[in-house]
């Protein structure tokens, strides 16, 4: 059983996501293996917030090259998180 903290890995940063807090949307790092129900509920407890709806998508991780050597980046989830218009914002976003 994952914890809502668990779930939520950590936010993510960037120009385009900043943007699209005006529309009451937030974008989260989020365990592979949790669904849209699950995430839905631990940004609900962890944030006190009402969520509207969740888009997820999957991020394959890249191959890299270190010389003759070759890996891979982990394959991660990312979530977009609509909150109602009734609803109060993030608090950790409000600072941005």
């Amino acid at each position: 059983m994952m914890t809502p903290y668990d779930i939520i890995v950590k936010p993510i940063i960037t120009e385009r996501s900043m943007d699209d807090m005006a529309e009451r949307k937030y974008t989260f790092w989020v365990d592979m293996r949790a669904n849209k129900t699950e995430i839905k509920k631990a940004a609900e407890k962890v944030f006190g917030v009402t969520v509207d709806k969740v888009n997820t998508i999957s991020v394959k991780g890249k191959v890299k090259r270190m010389g003759k050597n070759e890996g891979k980046r982990p394959d991660r989830r990312k979530a977009i998180i609509t909150l109602t218009p009734e609803s109060k914002g993030i608090e950790f976003f409000e600072g941005m």
